[in-house]
């Protein structure tokens, strides 16, 4: 059975080619995904074969995606992938944020140390080598930020022109400066995500324009590899839970596969839980798992907000598969509060690590969890950071100096604020203030 595109609907399940421009089901509209058949995989070589290829100074070899690429072979030629090594991102242990979790330990998966400063980069290597692969001249994404910024670089860097579309008004200056600097042309529209989304996608078809934003399939397959090399960086230990912000939910979609896939064919042995958490002005997925399942139905959130603007979207497109995945793990979902995303943060900085304000969810969401004893305190916990400090210095120093308010102008208390200190031209009065 060769790679191949097939519907997430369980009651349509139709295949596809994998070389076929779609991004949902032509039949009934259903997510989709990549496919392989995995019969005749040899766990223990692939484990070897890639602890080899990170002293192979190869591109795929160095790239902490593509180094294993044999968990998402849907590429004939690997001469089209651009890779500007991504991956390659660290655990790190951090006590004071494990105390402030309620945990006896914590480990923090860093994507923002990632080349453009967030995961997007390694499901970014991935569709952008789809693009080249198909011809594509032309790529497109609606962005709050990150998915924006990793675009323009991995465009840019193979040779195809990107084009952004962003709400006005509603991304950081750190994130739109990244997507100017990387040459792409980029259009603030009077619009919210999910509205821009329905608009570009028409475009993208009218205008043969490829779509990378998450509900590429491909997207999702470079993104599984944050968890391979997660579980190879703990030498295929599992953790008890893997903890994670959620936005558009193409993370845990992808994680989840990756997980499966891995257990499938032997890397692992069982499954760790997933927990999602979302902002609590932009929580449509929470609404649904805790209320919407089997009553409600999913219902899209019409004017999200959040200061996390990385999570900032009522309408998330990959909702079919989070549920699947958050079920099949016997995972949760959570929410957390401005206020809460916002102490998380300054804890996670106060750590030497530092994120951006979505990543700082998965802590605030931990500490909600571990409060209500789903979470023990004994247990193994991944929590994934998702971008860098840098993406949103703004809301760093409003919260320091105690002028972050909430999108309802609620302010926001400087809980862990390091207020910067003014001080005079004198040496004797600067020895005075530092004490």
């Amino acid at each position: 059975m060769h790679p191949h595109l097939a519907c997430f609907n369980p009651a349509c399940r139709a295949r596809f080619d994998i070389n076929q421009v779609i991004y949902n089901c032509p039949n009934c509209g259903g997510l989709l995904e990549a496919q392989y058949d995995f019969r005749g995989a040899e766990p223990a070589a692939w484990k070897k074969t890639w602890r080899e290829r990170r002293m192979d100074n190869s591109p795929l070899s160095q790239s902490g995606v593509w180094r294993y690429r044999e968990l998402f072979p849907f590429l004939e030629d690997t001469m089209q992938v651009t890779t500007l090594r991504e991956g390659n991102t660290p655990i790190l242990n951090a006590p004071l944020a494990a105390q402030y979790g309620g945990l006896t330990r914590i480990a923090f998966k860093h994507q923002g140390f990632n080349p453009t400063g967030s995961f997007k980069d390694n499901g970014m290597t991935a569709g952008a080598a789809q693009a080249r692969s198909l011809g594509m001249k032309r790529v497109a994404c609606v962005s709050t930020g990150n998915t924006s910024a990793s675009m323009a670089a991995y465009a840019s860097a193979g040779g195809l022109a990107p084009l952004i579309f962003i709400p006005h008004g509603n991304i950081s200056y750190g994130k739109l400066a990244q997507a100017l600097e990387y040459g792409a042309k980029t259009f603030q529209v009077e619009a919210n995500f999910d509205q821009i989304l329905a608009l570009v996608r028409v475009l993208a078809e009218r205008l043969g324009i490829y779509l990378l934003n998450s509900i590429n399939p491909f997207r999702i397959e470079g993104q599984k590899s944050i968890v391979i090399e997660m579980m190879d960086q703990r030498n295929w230990h599992v953790p008890d839970w893997i903890v994670l912000p959620g936005g558009n939910l193409g993370n845990v979609s992808a994680f989840g596969k990756g997980l499966r896939e891995m257990k499938q064919v032997g890397l692992i042995d069982k499954l760790p839980r997933l927990a999602v958490v979302q902002a609590e002005g932009s929580s449509p997925f929470y609404e649904y798992m805790t209320e919407g399942v089997g009553k409600t139905g999913f219902r899209a959130q019409t004017n999200p907000e959040t200061l996390a603007t990385a999570i900032k979207i009522g309408d998330p497109v990959s909702w079919p598969k989070a549920q699947f995945e958050i079920e099949t793990t016997n995972g949760i979902v959570e929410r957390a509060t401005e206020q809460e995303i916002a102490d998380a943060k300054a804890v996670i900085g106060r750590c030497g690590i530092g994120c951006e304000p979505a990543s700082a969810a998965s802590l605030a969401g931990i500490r909600k969890l571990t409060a209500a004893g789903v979470i023990d305190r004994d247990a193994d916990v991944v929590a994934v950071l998702t971008g860098n400090v840098l993406k949103d210095p703004d809301y760093i120093f409003k919260y320091h100096t105690g002028q972050l308010r909430a999108p309802n102008d609620t302010p926001i208390n400087a809980t862990f604020g390091n207020k910067p200190i003014m001080a005079p031209n004198d040496a004797d009065k600067l020895a005075e203030l530092i004490g």
